[in-house]
């Protein structure tokens, strides 16, 4: 039940006590007895007077009220309890109007003080769950929703408690607890835009992270960035329920850097509302058995981080841009890109932020060139542009994106970091250029083009 409902619920309530003790202090400061003794409970003035008979009415009320009650002064302590707060935890009225230091009843006093009488008297409204022992040594968790009762001048004098019994649903969490921890198969908790809540032993084990390297990430900063498609469209349609449950297959990278194949069987979960609340997702590791042929021709011919063409496939791909030099007009620009402050970031914030500067260097790669164009990483912090181009001015445009699309601020493992890169260009209209060659001239341009920024960032009369 929300805040704002069980404050609705109990206005009622809450307005009459606080008239009756109102009624019944004002008789007290006039020598009468409200409250009686510990062993007599809540007891109404003795001498005739005005407010007897609402004093009569309301104890009638709370004694016959089905909700556990109890009222406390601003110091935390007892001053009524009505029956059903008594079967509830198991003791008497004197046990709770007048507990011995070491009274077992009321373990749960610290919380009480703490959580309902401070938040009470600082917000008007508290709830916190604690437990209580019965004499019969069983534990009771409660939860406890106070109320601040004000006199005519708004001052708090009294606070109004409710306890709702709540060991159905805390035994059920133990048993999801117990059940999610114990799982022989990576299981998770996710929310609704993807990002790991709770996570337990057997998916830390199966990626290789540890509990807190996995919490607050989302999902796809551990996917290989060709399989993150199939996972955002599996988010989004069980966000938009057009499915209860997905499974899908993908890549995530082990905290070792291996790809490991994982079959993901995810549903969404809803709310008391029906609204969708969260996401509760399976993993189980795919051994290379069930690899199809395609999916082992991908990992030998990309990167297994970016996804990017790799060392052989750049090979074939530069042997095929150069054939089609020879069929007409243009020419092969072959750039390299050497990113600056991989070590650094490495050093600073651990190997997954480098490999999240890594990927954020893919995507920029990817997302700047023609579709036609290859985009390959050799291993390290090395990159490699092939692309045909019209005219001299146009690869040298090309080479100057680049070198803008690495030049940003992005997020590596939740910090915010430099990309920067040195960029250099190899042109050729000759198709029996060798593919090394243009890859050596490239690179030495790149060393060239470092090494004088380096210079000009040095020189004290700039």
């Amino acid at each position: 039940m929300s805040l704002a409902l069980e404050q609705r619920r109990w206005a009622g309530p809450r307005r009459c006590l606080t008239a009756m003790l109102t009624t019944l202090d004002h008789g007290a400061a006039q020598g009468l007895t409200p409250f009686g003794s510990a062993t007599e409970g809540w007891r109404e003035p003795v001498p005739a007077s005005p407010g007897r008979a609402a004093g009569v009415e309301w104890h009638a009320v709370f004694d016959r009220a089905p909700v556990p009650t109890a009222v406390l002064d601003v110091q935390g302590r007892p001053r009524y309890v009505n029956p059903a707060w008594c079967t509830l935890l198991g003791h008497g009225t004197p046990e709770f109007l007048q507990p011995s230091p070491h009274d077992s009843s009321w373990p749960g006093n610290a919380v009480l003080r703490r959580a309902v009488v401070g938040d009470t008297l600082a917000r008007g409204h508290a709830v916190a769950e604690t437990w209580y022992q019965k004499p019969d040594g069983q534990i009771v968790w409660v939860r406890l929703s106070g109320s601040v009762l004000t006199d005519t001048v708004g001052r708090p004098f009294s606070i109004l408690v409710q306890a709702e019994d709540i060991i159905a649903r805390r035994s059920c969490e133990v048993l999801w607890d117990q059940c999610f921890a114990t799982a022989p198969i990576g299981m998770a908790l996710l929310d609704l835009q993807g990002y790991w809540t709770s996570v337990n032993d057997a998916l830390c084990d199966l990626l290789g992270y540890r509990r807190d390297e996995i919490l607050a990430r989302h999902f796809s900063d551990l996917t290989y960035p060709s399989d993150r498609q199939q996972g955002e469209a599996a988010l989004a349609d069980l966000r938009a329920g057009r499915a209860r449950t997905v499974s899908v297959e993908k890549r995530y990278r082990h905290k070792d850097g291996h790809p490991i194949t994982v079959l993901i069987r995810s549903s969404m979960v809803t709310g008391p509302d029906g609204m969708p609340s969260f996401l509760v997702s399976h993993y189980e590791a795919i051994g290379n058995g069930r690899m199809t042929d395609a999916h082992l021709a991908h990992l030998a011919l990309h990167d297994p981080l970016t996804g990017l063409a790799n060392r052989a496939l750049l090979a074939d791909r530069l042997d095929h841009h150069l054939a089609a030099l020879a069929g007409g007009s243009g020419i092969l620009a072959v750039l390299v890109a050497d990113l600056d402050k991989l070590k650094q970031v490495n050093d600073r914030y651990g190997h997954l932020a480098g490999d999240h500067l890594l990927t954020a260097a893919a995507h920029e790669l990817v997302s700047g060139v023609d579709p036609g164009a290859t985009v390959a990483r050799l291993g390290g912090d090395e990159f490699v542009v092939a692309s045909l181009v019209d005219d001299l001015p146009a690869g040298e445009a090309l080479r100057d994106r680049i070198a803008q699309l690495l030049d940003t601020e992005t997020t590596a493992a939740g910090h915010q970091v430099d990309l920067k890169a040195s960029v250099g260009i190899a042109l050729t209209q000759d198709p029996t250029t060798a593919p090394t060659e243009l890859l050596h001239r490239a690179d030495q341009d790149m060393y060239t083009r470092k090494k004088n920024r380096r210079k000009e960032q040095h020189d004290p009369h700039r």
